[in-house]
């Protein structure tokens, strides 16, 4: 990984839990920071859900160090989101942070 490789200006987000009232949740998304990145396909594949075809993008996603990124966060950059499914010290040397995602749908 080259610090040229971080071209894209992405939006980390965690989730913000608040009761309705009713006896459930709802969840909101807050900026944390807004970091460059490097996002690199992985895979794509197709699934039944719901009784219908969906797709499936996964993406390697690659940050300078951070201890605070958690797999229960996500990246947006613009109206691409991308949900956090590990966050990886590469070679456990606190310089790259190589975070497996799942693209969704708003």
């Amino acid at each position: 990984m080259n610090a040229g490789d971080l071209r894209h200006r992405v939006t980390l987000e965690k989730p913000v839990r608040s009761s309705d009232g009713a006896g459930g949740a709802t969840v909101e998304w807050q900026s944390v920071a807004d970091v460059w990145a490097a996002i690199w396909p992985r895979a794509a594949g197709e699934h039944f859900a719901s009784d219908r075809l969906t797709g499936t993008a996964t993406h390697d996603i690659w940050i300078r160090h951070r201890k605070d990124v958690t797999p229960d966060m996500r990246v947006r950059q613009g109206n691409r989101i991308f949900a956090i499914l590990g966050a990886i010290d590469f070679e456990d040397r606190s310089r790259w942070l190589k975070c497996p995602s799942e693209e969704r749908d708003l």
